[in-house]
């Protein structure tokens, strides 16, 4: 292993985070981007540490690594937070594991896939982008309220004219008791 190796992998433990991203190295390095990213780059070809996503990765390890862990550094220059079915599902109101993330940002819409989930992202007006706060668990991400969770799926329903069926058992049993 080169000592630029070696020195990337210090400043990898220096950040004490199992997710870390191209430019945070840089950053604390103060080598280019360019430079950083063929270290980071050799490490991932020697199983040192796996790329995630565009500029993210993990340092290899045994601990588990949660798909909520990557939302931050999905996005650069903009918030989104953790809504609709997979709040819900976080929150305890309904017992369904979604398939996919489902974030909502004021960005456009889209679908996102990396290593270790698929991130659907559903654009909302500006005027909506509130309530949501940290999470309270593990991992450091945004996250909608119950209720707003609950209004961000009636909100994407009526713009989106989709067949999505939201249960009157899910509204009745777990937000209404």
């Amino acid at each position: 292993m080169r000592e630029s190796q070696k020195i990337t992998i210090e400043y990898i433990k220096l950040l004490g985070r199992q997710i870390f991203t191209t430019r945070e190295i840089s950053d604390m390095s103060g080598k280019s981007m360019s430079a950083v990213t063929q270290s980071l780059g050799y490490l991932g070809r020697h199983n040192v540490i796996e790329k995630l996503y565009r500029g993210v990765w993990t340092e290899i390890t045994n601990k588990l690594i949660s798909p909520f862990m990557i939302v931050p550094h999905l996005f650069k220059s903009s918030r989104v937070y953790v809504s609709f079915l997979s709040a819900l599902h976080m929150h305890g109101i309904i017992e369904q594991i979604p398939q996919t993330i489902t974030l909502a940002s004021i960005l456009h819409s889209r679908k996102i896939k990396t290593a270790i989930g698929i991130f659907v992202v559903h654009q909302i007006s500006p005027g909506f982008f509130s309530g949501f706060d940290w999470y309270k668990g593990s991992g450091s991400f945004l996250i909608a309220e119950p209720e707003k969770a609950l209004a961000d799926c009636l909100y994407l329903f009526t713009r989106k004219k989709s067949n999505t069926v939201i249960s009157r058992n899910l509204i009745c049993k777990n937000l209404l008791a």
